[in-house]
């Protein structure tokens, strides 16, 4: 963990194609918080809002060429109109160019549903799917 800067407290919302974007970029990365970009294509809701929240610093110390970047809460609306939370690795300079959420109504309504959404793997599991 990355203890001399301080964690962003910000909640982000991105849209879709912003969303894939940061998939590819922590699969191309080998960051192992993500989801699979093509699943995240097929099952997200094309026009609907993802909100992004940091939760702590990570580091790979094994693997000095990926910078520090941010362990951030992923909420993701689905086709099917469900919410499901996730954890998305995202480094700080993506982050920071984001479009910030400045409603605090808005803010706490996330909080709300992140703390009441099902993980993708429960959703998954709900479906009879797996995460491949």
């Amino acid at each position: 963990m990355n203890s001399d800067q301080s964690l962003p407290r910000e909640l982000k919302a991105i849209a879709t194609a912003s969303l894939l974007e940061l998939e590819e970029r922590a699969l191309d990365l080998g960051l192992s918080q993500r989801l699979d970009p093509s699943w995240v294509a097929v099952n997200a809701a094309p026009a609907g809002v993802r909100y992004l929240w940091p939760v702590l610093w990570h580091d790979l110390s094994h693997r000095p060429d990926v910078p520090a970047h941010l362990r951030c809460e992923l909420l993701i609306a689905l086709y099917t109109g469900e919410r499901v939370r996730s954890l998305l690795d995202v480094l700080p300079g993506d982050f920071a160019s984001l479009p910030r959420v400045t409603s605090r109504d808005e803010g706490m309504e996330v909080g709300r549903l992140l703390d009441s959404a099902p993980s993708v793997r429960e959703w998954l599991l709900r479906e009879g799917e797996t995460l491949s």
